[in-house]
């Protein structure tokens, strides 16, 4: 190779060499970069460089369990609950005792403490950690699922130094501390609405509601609770159907709907002819939440009354009490 030749190939790699050094170095994996935010605590691990100070490597430090983080020349440092951005304030002014003018630089490498809590009708409720980034199904997939009683929807409520939670129902609460949002439980889980399955964050509160009911009582052969799992009512006969159907000795055109009056104890009675409605000569009316489909069973009046009010008092205590 001649000498100009050699002399290109050195100017090459003098550049590249320059190019390398002046490169940024790659930013942490994205589920790794804490938001502006986020506060620390126990269990993270969080990458420290101080200029000058060799006594601290590039080696992670872990906060432990009261909080706090060990350094050399400035001892323990109070962590739990600042952002990066004040625990880098907060060293400087601990080391600008030690050094001149120092540098500090900060990285969180882990996150172990991300707590968001999962309440409602799922299978594990309670505070749980988010490990890194989780969607909004992972996170309900952390609490176990939904119960069978889960309603149709599922709230979040987020800090508002987080910013608006990114969904069309977001709004501020009351107190204008906290986003407020919810999303459809069937339209998340089938997938058809794939931005709604959003990144929770620490701290979020995520909560599922159990859905309303309506009661079937009386002569049906299968008494009890009728939840509604994605509509606000339920017809008539949708409900006998859900309660199998009448029992051995009913009295259908004796039927009735007790309803709850809104915003107080007392309760009214809708006659219902289940043996007109199911001829299709009257109305299937539809039945609200917490309404009492109540079938007498056939023989004396006076029975099939005291019947009728058993039921209405044993089901209205029922109501009242899981009232909200």
């Amino acid at each position: 190779m001649t000498r100009m030749g050699r002399l290109g190939v050195l100017s090459a790699v003098a550049s590249f060499l320059v190019s390398a050094q002046q490169t940024p170095p790659p930013e942490p994996p994205a589920k790794l970069q804490a938001q502006p935010h986020y506060t620390l605590g126990p269990d993270d691990q969080v990458k420290i460089w101080v200029l000058g100070v060799e006594e601290i490597s590039d080696k992670p430090v872990r906060i432990g369990p009261s909080g706090d983080v060990d350094l050399p020349l400035i001892g323990k440092v109070h962590a739990l609950g600042m952002t990066v951005e004040e625990l880098k304030t907060e060293l400087v002014l601990r080391f600008s005792k030690e050094i001149l003018k120092p540098k500090v630089s900060i990285e969180i490498v882990e996150f172990g403490s991300q707590p968001v809590s999962v309440m409602g009708a799922v299978n594990q409720a309670g505070v749980h950690q988010l490990r890194g980034g989780k969607t909004l199904v992972e996170v309900v997939s952390m609490a176990g699922g939904l119960k069978p009683e889960a309603g149709p929807r599922i709230s979040i409520s987020r800090r508002i130094q987080y910013g608006p939670i990114p969904l069309p129902t977001a709004r501020p609460d009351p107190t204008g501390n906290f986003s407020v949002a919810d999303v459809s439980v069937k339209d998340l889980l089938a997938g058809k609405s794939p931005a709604e399955n959003i990144m929770v964050f620490p701290r979020d509160v995520i909560t599922v509601p159990a859905a309303e009911a309506v009661y079937v009582m009386g002569e049906v052969r299968k008494p009890g609770e009728v939840a509604l799992k994605e509509n606000a009512s339920i017809s008539v006969l949708k409900a006998l159907a859900s309660a199998e159907g009448f029992g051995p000795a009913p009295s259908p055109k004796d039927a009735r709907i007790v309803r709850i009056v809104e915003g107080t104890k007392e309760r009214k009675e809708i006659p219902v002819d289940l043996k007109k409605v199911l001829a299709g000569t009257a109305e299937d009316i539809a039945m609200r939440p917490n309404d009492i489909l109540v079938v007498p069973p056939s023989g004396p009046k006076k029975a099939a009354t005291r019947a009728i009010e058993s039921a209405m008092q044993t089901v209205t205590g029922i109501v009242i009490w899981h009232r909200p």
